[in-house]
């Protein structure tokens, strides 16, 4: 069974491999450690750290060292982290495992990254007024897609990780993706969503091409976008919404039409990032409860990739069973399915919770569970996560 944690460089610089590996596979009884390989920018508390109890990570880098030959003709490439330049902790744990330690699975942010948004703001994505979100590359976009695979080619080819494990290949939302947000509108979830449609040059091309046309499906967005900042006070346009799912656009066949068509930017990325991985690392997606808002289609990307781990964060036991049996039945029997969920108060309030929530999981239908995260919880926490393995009956 797969057991991991997500956890950053920096934290098991701070801490020491020796530790965090002891910690890893010894208090928390893991057998995985999913390491952060391509990061956005945050400020965290440094629960764990002997060094500091704030960070601030540099915003859209990545944690190995680059090849040069897997560059080659692409127009994006990546800023290396600083700490890299001093100690590559990536290949230390590929070192390690290779001599009898824990699996590594590398934890990469793909479309999620505001430096290069900045950089290259031809790439992002862009509201229905043309707005661009710099936060989020578009899965479109033939560039931000060239620089997605390199990625992906590059860490998997030479550091040889048992996973790969791809965060944000996809459309992003437009709350809570960059830092000091300001909405005095209030916005209902469905005003969250319209503004996070792109309609960006590559996606009216390539849905064109596609036989769909995302200038109508762009003009009602437009003007719903329009008439929801008009409103006095928020009030949804579709109560059901996101319950309900695509179905509440089918009365407005051109918005729906173009939602159908924006899983296919997301889901051959994924089949690309599949094929540019080397073929012994398998290729998971990490994915949220109604990842349709995003543009991912579970069953489709499960065809194109080995497998998904869905975030039950917040969600009791109950939801986290039908979370998984959803996926299962999305993906099919064969596929990885992995279950996430966060170790933070108050949302995991105790040990007895975490484990009824990875039975959960597990019965389900889940291959195995990702906790989050090392360097962010009390050191006591861990003791939860062993307690919540060791129920899991192996």
């Amino acid at each position: 069974m797969h057991l991991s944690m997500w956890s950053y460089p920096w934290d098991l610089d701070d801490l020491g491999l020796d530790q965090a590996i002891a910690e890893l596979s010894g208090t928390a009884a893991l057998n995985t450690i999913s390491l952060a390989t391509s990061y956005h920018a945050g400020r965290f508390l440094q629960a764990r750290s002997p060094v500091r109890k704030a960070y601030f990570p540099e915003d859209g880098t990545i944690y190995f060292k680059p090849d040069p030959a897997a560059w080659d003709g692409v127009r994006v490439v990546p800023q290396v982290a600083s700490i890299v330049e001093r100690r590559d902790v990536l290949r230390e744990l590929v070192q390690r495992r290779d001599a009898g330690g824990m699996a590594v699975s590398c934890w990469t942010v793909c479309l999620h990254n505001t430096r290069i948004g900045m950089l290259y703001p031809d790439i992002v994505t862009r509201n229905a007024f043309g707005d661009p979100n710099y936060y989020n590359l578009c899965p479109s976009h033939p560039d931000a897609r060239a620089y997605v695979r390199a990625v992906v080619g590059d860490v998997t080819r030479n550091y040889r990780p048992d996973v790969i494990e791809l965060e944000s290949p996809c459309f992003m939302g437009f709350a809570h993706e960059y830092h000091h947000e300001k909405d005095g509108v209030g916005m209902t979830p469905e005003d969250d969503f319209l503004l996070s449609l792109c309609f960006c040059d590559a996606c009216l091309v390539r849905a064109a091409r596609a036989g769909v046309d995302g200038r109508k499906a762009q003009a009602t967005v437009k003007r719903w976008i329009v008439e929801a900042c008009e409103r006095e006070v928020p009030a949804p346009r579709f109560p059901d919404f996101p319950a309900a799912g695509l179905d509440v656009f089918r009365p407005f066949p051109e918005v729906h039409d173009y939602l159908m068509w924006r899983f296919e930017p997301v889901t051959s990325l994924v089949g690309e990032l599949r094929d540019a991985a080397d073929p012994a690392t398998k290729v998971y997606l990490i994915d949220l409860k109604d990842g349709w808002l995003g543009g991912c289609d579970i069953a489709a990307i499960g065809k194109v990739c080995d497998g998904a781990i869905l975030c039950a964060y917040w969600m009791d036991a109950a939801a986290t069973g039908a979370l998984m049996r959803e996926g299962r039945a999305a993906l099919g029997p064969d596929k990885f399915l992995g279950a996430g969920f966060r170790v933070f108060y108050p949302e995991m309030p105790g040990p007895e919770e975490l484990a009824t929530r990875s039975r959960a999981a597990i019965a389900g239908g889940a291959n195995g569970i990702n906790y989050y995260n090392y360097g962010l919880i009390p050191q006591k926490r861990l003791g939860w996560i062993r307690s919540a393995v060791e129920g899991l009956g192996g």
